[in-house]
């Protein structure tokens, strides 16, 4: 048997979403946060069921995440931040930390928690994938998190 959910009109109204979001390098963090409540909004969530938690960096996500999940405080968690590429090794130890946190809180909460955290290797890259229009990975996101939330509902009301 063949479950394919996705569709481009998926709808999102009487779900609640967690946006977690870093303050580090707010010009590019902002617009994730834009694009992401613009698809959420698109997809008929309504502002009331959309609730903001900002955290000083991107390697504070995962905590936070972690608390809103175990509380069930949302259908999905989307967290959303950026790790830009320095000149030392910095940017590979907070990466792969902040991704196998997100990982690992998928796994253990057993709900959609979505990776929005951009890692590029400058801020020109980051700005332009945190910007107006459809290719906003906030925007992605988010969408991903409705199609989640959708398929894991379908899965849980299975015999």
């Amino acid at each position: 048997m063949e479950n394919n959910i996705f569709s481009k009109n998926l709808s999102g109204k009487g779900m609640k979403f967690a946006l977690i979001m870093s303050r580090f390098n707010e010009q590019v963090t902002k617009g994730l946060e834009r694009g992401a409540r613009k698809a959420l909004e698109e997809a008929g969530v309504a502002e009331k069921d959309i609730v903001a938690y900002y955290v000083p960096g991107a390697f504070e996500i995962p905590l936070v995440a972690a608390v809103v999940a175990e509380r069930q405080a949302a259908d999905a968690v989307i967290c959303l931040g950026v790790v830009i590429r320095g000149e030392t090794p910095h940017f590979e130890y907070i990466s792969r930390a902040v991704s196998s946190g997100i990982m690992e809180l998928n796994l253990r909460a057993h709900m959609p928690v979505l990776f929005g955290v951009l890692t590029t290797d400058t801020l020109e890259q980051a700005d332009a994938r945190s910007g107006q229009g459809k290719d906003n990975k906030g925007y992605e996101v988010a969408n991903a998190a409705v199609e989640m939330v959708t398929l894991m509902k379908n899965l849980n009301s299975q015999p």
